[in-house]
């Protein structure tokens, strides 16, 4: 279980380096943030609702600015990529693939924070309201 964690981690650690270092930390910044909120907002349900209800407007900003890196993010690598292809002057597929694949990590981690937040604010809606 230990190689597979190992192996594991050691691929997410490096897609996420692979997408770009500062868009990525940024998105990971806005995704721990809206945990944070998310947390902060369950744990004042039953003892501060106004700061609950707060937290979902907090969530939702955060979460939005993850997303909108995201796609900051990848539109800039999907950009510096074919600059890369222009100064080869050379398009080959494996090249093109691979700055694709470069360029669509960032909006995939922005989207993936994104959905993990509105699944938090979903149920803390619905915690809300009962």
């Amino acid at each position: 279980m230990a190689i597979i964690t190992g192996l594991l981690g050691t691929t997410l650690l490096n897609r996420f380096l692979e997408g770009g270092a500062l868009f990525m930390s940024l998105i990971l910044i806005c995704f721990l943030l809206s945990i944070y909120f998310t947390v902060r907002g369950f744990v004042n349900i039953k003892t501060n609702p106004t700061l609950s209800k707060n937290m979902l407007k907090l969530i939702n900003d955060s979460s939005i600015l993850g997303l909108t890196l995201g796609f900051l993010g990848g539109y800039l690598g999907i950009i510096s990529g074919f600059d890369a292809i222009e100064a080869s002057g050379n398009a080959e597929p494996a090249i093109l693939a691979g700055g694709i694949k470069v360029g669509l990590l960032s909006p995939l981690f922005g989207l993936f924070t994104f959905a993990v937040c509105r699944i938090g604010m979903l149920i803390l809606r619905i915690i809300q309201k009962n």
